[in-house]
């Protein structure tokens, strides 16, 4: 039996989705579906597993996973594989009992409505399967009340007819009551047609109808009926999406999507066979092996269909260049002619969108998978120190980024790198005063000064001693191999200027341009340009991405801080202080605007005059002004 941690998988996304554990002989042996990949996955590596789990996880030695839309897909490939694999550790499914549908006896002169789970038969139209069984029962309620379509058993239809009494649903409004005559055969199945375009459609009125029913019962303070609503409107939503994610019965083809980055490229593949995905494989293309002029989307085919049957239709994400000569080639292999197309809009397009987050996620695996080689590691800073002539491995990197918006709201970050691998415990972030104008190259060179006289500070300091008194270790007692300034010749200039004026000079320095990715020297009037395919340019990408991120998030805490400041600023009666005990309180802009001007004037040392007059304040900024999320940017109604 396989030990666990010998394919316990790293990297797994935070997404629904689907995951097989194979077998020795490579047999799919489980398949399972997950809200959270990650969060499911880790589990089975757990201790104390239950006993038949425990078996199954030591019966496998590898697990693959699948990344789809909703849970609700996730559902729906589980049930085809396990239909398809027929998996020793899975309960096997038995003509979808495990899943309601929503079903309608069309043959029938007088078609009803029902809930089913038996398998499908013919003169029956079906909507589903059903993810939410509960949601499903709620929407069926909402569904008679809108299309009072007959819904009993053909026994009481008869009897109905023959006593001629409608049953309750009749006297309530929920059904038309064909049985006694109130509608005849050809109304009834208007109604039924106007039900079939309602499911077909997604009930985009009905949901209307219903928000604004929700909204002025609110208004109306009737609460409980405004919660009643909610709830249908919830089941609503949740039956439309489980009808929704089925891909249509009349698709039958493969669906390939490429997702490329500097030195790899992913290709992902689908097998749709009448609506169901029957079969999923992702590979992995070394792109620094491939010649320039290589065509991809051909090499990505080629080494698909070496091994898989050739179908009549594939549809791929990007454009097919040569795609007469593919045919004609797959032609060759399977004797039938097959239709290789790239989709512009509809329903194959999203498939393709599916198929292509799988790519990423795949690619993403083996690339952090090769950022925790040792060897990968080693090789790349090898690559990366003979590039830059670096006299020693840069086995500590440090990089600076700055963000602000017009000189305030200035903030830097800075991020290290230990063996090609973040330390995310060494990460710092800078505050910088706004009462000075700040551009990037100012911004750099105080940052530098910073974090490099804490160095000089702290390199002096016998950190045996600190260790032995149980104190905490200097974060900047060490000295970087290699510095890196988000930046061209100015901020790389910058930093130069500052290590010099500290006399540092066993430092190596280097900015990262985003133009071009050209690495840029303080001595030297020319850039460096690392080959495209270069595992060294990936990594001070990586690091500089990083670095970025890393700013972007502390300057929108801080600029949104600020943005709240200035507008109490404007409020007449409001000084530092109240000021001050309202950000403690409130903290954001959204905050405040949700509170009322009773809830307002609780906060200590705000009556209910300077409470009436903030609340008003922001207010009548809400109506005059939008501010951006993203940028910060106040923005004045037309």
């Amino acid at each position: 039996m396989a030990d666990p941690n010998s394919y316990r998988p790293t990297g797994v996304p935070d997404e629904p989705g689907v995951y097989r554990f194979f077998n020795e002989s490579d047999r799919v042996i489980y398949v399972g579906k997950a809200r959270s990949l990650k969060n499911r996955l880790n589990s089975y590596f757990q201790k104390n597993l239950p006993e038949k789990t425990d078996r199954m996880v030591h019966a496998a030695t590898r697990v693959d996973w699948t990344v789809v839309n909703s849970e609700v897909e996730a559902l729906q490939l589980e049930f085809s594989w396990i239909k398809e694999e027929s998996p020793e550790f899975n309960v096997q499914f038995r003509d979808d009992k495990s899943y309601p549908f929503l079903a309608i006896s069309v043959k029938e002169e007088f078609p009803r409505i029902f809930i089913t789970r038996r398998a499908k038969q013919k003169g029956i139209k079906y909507f589903g399967p059903f993810a939410h069984a509960w949601a499903l029962r709620t929407t069926f309620d909402l569904l008679l009340e809108l299309f009072p379509i007959r819904s009993c058993s053909k026994s009481n239809f008869e009897r109905a007819e023959k006593s001629k009494r409608q049953c309750l649903l009749g006297d309530i409004g929920k059904c038309s009551a064909p049985c006694v005559g109130r509608i005849d055969s050809s109304e009834h199945r208007v109604l039924i047609s106007k039900l079939t375009d309602f499911m077909e459609g997604g009930g985009a009125d009905l949901e209307a109808r219903l928000k604004e029913e929700m909204e002025r019962a609110s208004k109306a303070e009737q609460f409980e009926r405004a919660a009643k609503i909610r709830d249908r409107l919830r089941a609503l939503e949740l039956a439309n999406e489980s009808t929704e994610a089925a891909i249509s019965d009349s698709i039958s083809a493969d669906f390939i999507s490429l997702h490329d980055d500097i030195t790899h490229s992913a290709a992902s593949f689908f097998r749709v066979r009448s609506g169901r995905v029957v079969g999923s494989r992702s590979w992995i293309i070394d792109r620094t092996k491939l010649p320039e002029d290589e065509n991809l989307v051909a090499a990505t085919l080629e080494l698909i269909y070496r091994e898989y049957e050739v179908p009549r239709e594939i549809y791929i994400n990007q454009e097919v260049a040569e795609g007469e000569a593919l045919e004609a080639l797959l032609l060759e292999r399977s004797g039938e002619k097959t239709a290789i197309s790239h989709p512009q809009r509809g329903e194959k397009v999203e498939i393709l969108e599916t198929v292509k987050r799988n790519a990423h996620q795949s690619l993403i695996q083996f690339l952090s998978k090769r950022a925790n080689d040792a060897a990968v590691s080693g090789r790349t800073l090898e690559e990366l120190a003979q590039a830059l002539e670096l006299d020693e491995l840069p086995l500590r990197i440090e990089c600076f980024d700055i963000s602000n918006i017009q000189g305030t709201s200035v903030v830097a970050s800075m991020v290290v790198f230990e063996d090609g691998q973040p330390k995310k415990i060494d990460y710092r972030r800078f505050g910088i005063d706004d009462k000075e104008k700040f551009d990037d190259t100012r911004a750099m060179h105080h940052v530098i000064t910073r974090r490099f006289k804490r160095y000089l500070e702290e390199k002096e300091l016998d950190l045996e001693e600190i260790a032995a008194e149980g104190g905490a270790r200097p974060r900047f007692a060490y000295p970087p191999q290699l510095v890196i300034v988000d930046g061209g010749r100015g901020q790389v200039n910058a930093a130069a200027r500052a290590l010099a004026e500290l006399g540092i000079t066993d430092v190596a320095l280097v900015g990262l341009a985003k133009r071009l990715e050209e690495i840029w020297f303080p001595d030297r009037s020319y850039p460096v340009i690392l080959k495209r395919n270069s595992e060294a340019l990936y990594l001070v990408q990586r690091i500089r991405d990083e670095a970025h991120r890393f700013a972007i998030t502390f300057h929108r805490s801080k600029r949104s801080r600020l943005m709240l400041e200035s507008l109490l600023d404007e409020i007449a009666g409001l000084g530092e202080t109240r000021r001050n005990a309202i950000l403690e309180v409130f903290g954001s802009i959204a905050a405040i605007r949700k509170a009322s001007a009773e809830e307002i004037a609780a906060v200590p040392g705000i009556g209910e005059r300077t409470a009436k007059s903030i609340f008003e304040s922001l207010a009548n900024f809400a109506r005059n002004y939008e501010v951006d999320a993203q940028t910060g940017e106040i923005i004045e109604h037309p």
